[in-house]
């Protein structure tokens, strides 16, 4: 019996360094992160701007990196181990 392989599961992926991606396009990047779950922001007492601010620090303290998935040609922000 055949076995699927998990390699086919996992994002092939790319880091690139946020310092290299044009401010103005990083920010759109970390805006639309910040919203895919469709939060409301305003809710929790933090501003859209207060978060993106908070990812962005995330970006300079090296929590977190810019990856892009060659499969699927899109960029996502994933914690660093």
């Amino acid at each position: 019996m055949p076995t699927e392989s998990t390699d086919q599961n996992c994002e092939q992926g790319v880091e690139v360094p946020y310092k290299q991606i044009d401010p103005d396009t990083l920010r759109r990047m970390i805006q639309e992160f910040v919203t895919r779950d469709g939060a409301d922001w305003a809710e929790t007492g933090c501003s859209l701007e207060e978060k993106v601010d908070q990812v962005l620090r995330q970006l300079q303290n090296r929590q977190i990196k810019v990856v892009f998935d060659l499969t699927s040609q899109t960029a996502n922000l994933i914690p660093c181990r």
